[in-house]
């Protein structure tokens, strides 16, 4: 391939297009706030001692939401069908991952309240 072949096809997206981009985008996005939900989950726990476990949890909701809102909105304007190039199956897989991560991130929080709460007084 000459060099003048590989600058038009950079310039036209490259080896991933543009369709691509949008669905590994809301993978890595929806990918990073479960990794996010698991640290949360953990600190809820006091299995992990770093940060505050209500923080992380909200990031990690944060993070699932932005992936699933991407991966929806990719799914909306992509055209063709799965096998096209256009990143269709990459945002399908995308939308449980951020549905994961809210998950997670919601159960942290729940985790952290009930954590936070004195033992010795109920409250409904």
């Amino acid at each position: 391939m000459s060099a003048t072949a590989e600058l038009l096809a950079a310039a036209e997206g490259g080896i991933i297009g543009d369709g691509r981009t949008g669905a590994n985008l809301a993978l890595g996005i929806g990918a990073l706030g479960l990794a996010i939900g698991w640290l949360a989950l953990a600190r809820a726990g006091h299995r992990v001692s770093t940060g505050n476990a209500r923080t992380i949890g909200i990031s990690a909701i944060a993070a699932g939401l932005a992936g699933t809102i991407l991966a929806v909105l990719h799914l909306a304007t992509s055209s063709g069908g799965p096998g096209t190039g256009n990143g269709l199956v990459g945002a399908i897989a995308a939308i449980p991952l951020g549905l994961g991560a809210v998950y997670l991130g919601r159960r942290a929080l729940t985790r952290s309240r009930h954590a936070d709460r004195p033992a010795g007084r109920m409250t409904v």
